[in-house]
């Protein structure tokens, strides 16, 4: 009989091969019985030590009371320490080939860790939690026809508890799943879970992939916000980080005395913009440990899926380099072939069990083509060329608003080219960057005006949506990850209306499949007034399935409201203003149409059928089509 504490043959062939989906079933702490005796069975890979031993209190920290044995050829090594268990801190002690002892280092598959600023990883036993969750479908919910808008959050900062300290897993399962709810979102996406050393990070930089942050409590506790946001009916998106990890001595690097999980030549093993070690994706093993991650999070903590941070600095080998501090590929160019194919085989991987959404800020092609189509094979883009043209038109001052244009509509050019998500997140609200609310012209009253509108814009246009919390209210200081979100602001009035302008716009957006079944189909869009430059009035028509009814979005981008404006309408009948920005309820003028209008038989533009429109100051209004 095989013991179970045994790698099998099957494991060390995948394990080298990299694709073995399920690595942390066989590295990593577990909680196991051996010979009778409980305790812990340890794991864990680095071929080119001489020796690795267990460390911990159990041992007081003293190097060689439980050594560790080599298995076969794979370069894992083994050990069991009797008589601990659950919450148990531990290290590797790892000597390298020539015998030097190395600084002592985290699991690189530990499944939890010590509170920073303390660095051992601890003991957590998998698949406590009693999910509730069976009949939640993950694919069905971030599926291109269906209405995706997601709330970005940081854990640590959105609310804090009595006292100043950050609210835990189990808090943010009740205030902020409810919060959210509310507001009609329909995913929350955190910044990166994973275990990290630096606050100020916010979790970029990590050393624990396989170890929820302590921060905000146990991996348990991790599990039932998920489950309870599942409950509630949103998805829950990770940010994941697979394409750098810092240089801190209990971490990966230099993890068996060799440049083991990175690039030996600086030129591909270390990134000059962040400080960071680079992942060698070529090696097996290692795009292996990753893709298993990616599996990890979606199977043990039932995520709904990964954004994937910094795409671009994996995908070219000069990003952030300077001619001749970079190594061309084998076909002399800058793509990086072995981040490309980990890439393409991590979404491969995932498949079915969730959505994998890449930051990329380049025109790299075929970002979310599939993979046997050539592409990398993710669901979304952030289509970040949108964000940054629609963020410098709208911090213009209205009166230049008639030079940029383009500015606006550029982006329909290129708008199904990919599967886009459409992202105002953290990156724009630090760093001097200022909020939302700080970066709209005029006076206070303008600056809500504005940021109504513009929030009126984006939800109108062709697809998904991604807002950073703080920004559904419009909060006028520029985000701090050490304090909480200024929720004060909400007992003014106009930020209060700007919070219920998004509510609205997500029950709209959600209740209207012409604003989401063709997101990512040219047929779902359609410019109905594109070429008032110097009125800056703007009108388009969203398009669903056959049936569905049409939606126009018409907007106003100047502070001087226009009356008997005439815009085309592409079917006769009666339309009803579903939404108006500038309505009483958030805050505005009260400036509209009594609730609906009717068309007239007036040709106006390439439509045969038109109405005369009061269009308010700073406004965007939803007309939706009656139908019988």
């Amino acid at each position: 009989m095989v013991d179970e504490f045994e790698l099998g043959e099957l494991d060390e062939y995948l394990f080298a091969e990299g694709t073995h989906r399920r690595l942390w079933q066989i590295l990593g702490a577990h909680p196991a019985t051996r010979d009778g005796v409980d305790g812990v069975r340890f794991a864990v890979w680095a071929p080119n030590a001489s020796a690795v031993s267990v460390v911990g209190d159990f041992s007081l920290w003293a190097p060689d009371a439980y050594p560790m044995t080599p298995h076969g050829s794979s370069g894992i090594w083994q050990g069991f320490v009797p008589g601990i268990g659950e919450g148990t801190p531990y290290k590797y002690d790892i000597r390298d080939a020539s015998g030097a002892r190395l600084p002592q280092k985290a699991d690189p598959v530990g499944f939890g860790s010590e509170h920073p600023p303390a660095t051992a990883s601890v003991v957590r036993r998998l698949g406590t939690h009693e999910w509730q969750d069976g009949s939640w479908d993950a694919r069905a919910a971030s599926a291109a026809d269906r209405p995706i808008s997601v709330y970005e959050v940081h854990l640590g900062s959105w609310r804090r508890a009595e006292g100043g300290r950050p609210l835990s897993y189990l808090e943010h399962a009740t205030q902020l799943v409810e919060y959210v709810s509310d507001l009609g979102f329909t995913h929350i996406e955190v910044l990166p879970i994973s275990e990290h050393p630096f606050d100020g990070s916010w979790g970029y930089q990590p050393v624990g992939l396989y170890a929820p942050t302590i921060r905000y409590g146990t991996p348990a506790e991790f599990a039932a916000f998920v489950d309870a946001a599942h409950h509630a009916g949103l998805g829950v998106i990770a940010d994941w980080v697979p394409g750098h990890f810092p240089t801190d001595e209990h971490g990966l690097g230099r993890f068996d005395g060799t440049a083991l999980y990175e690039h030996l030549d600086p030129r591909q093993g270390f990134h000059p913009d962040w400080n960071t070690f680079i992942y060698n994706y070529g090696r097996r093993e290692v795009s292996g440990y990753l893709v298993a991650n990616a599996m990890y999070w979606l199977e043990e903590y039932h995520l709904d899926g990964l954004r994937v941070d910094a795409v671009a600095s994996m995908l070219y080998r000069d990003y952030s380099r300077d001619e001749g501090e970079w190594i061309p590929n084998r076909d002399g160019g800058r793509e990086n072939y072995e981040a490309m194919s980990f890439l393409r085989e991590t979404n491969f991987a995932v498949g079915s069990s969730g959505v994998m959404i890449a930051e990329e800020s380049t025109a790299f092609p075929g970002v979310t083509t599939g993979v046997h189509d050539g592409g990398l094979g993710f669901d979304y883009k952030w289509n970040l060329g949108w964000m940054n043209d629609s963020l410098a038109y709208f911090g213009k001052d209205p009166v230049y608003r008639s030079y940029h244009s383009d500015l606006l509509t550029f982006g329909l050019t290129y708008a199904f080219s990919e599967k886009f998500l459409l992202p105002i997140s953290h990156d724009e609200v630090v760093h001097g960057k200022g909020s939302m609310y700080g970066r709209m012209p005029g006076s206070h009253a303008d600056k809500l005006g504005n940021l109504k509108a513009f929030y009126g814009y984006m939800w109108g246009m062709p697809g998904k949506k991604l807002l950073f919390m703080g920004q559904e209210f419009g909060q006028p200081a520029e985000w701090n990850h050490d304090d909480e979100l200024d929720w004060g602001v909400l007992h003014d009035p106009g930020h209060a209306g700007v919070q219920a302008v998004v509510r609205d716009l997500n029950r709209l957006y959600r209740a209207q499949p012409a604003l989401h079944v063709r997101d990512t189909d040219g047929s779902g869009f359609q410019w109905l007034l594109v070429d008032a430059v110097d009125d800056q009035v703007f009108a388009w028509l969203r398009r669903g399935e056959p049936g569905d009814p049409h939606v126009v979005v018409v907007l106003n981008l100047t502070p001087v409201e226009r009356t008997g404006y005439r815009v085309g309408f592409p079917v006769a009948g009666r339309w009803i203003e579903a939404l108006n920005t500038d309505s009483a309820a958030y805050g505005g003028g009260d400036r509209g149409h009594g609730g609906a209008i009717e068309t007239e038989p007036v040709p106006t533009g390439n439509e045969a059928q038109s109405a005369l429109l009061t269009l308010p100051p700073l406004s965007a209004i939803y007309f939706v089509e009656e139908r019988s």
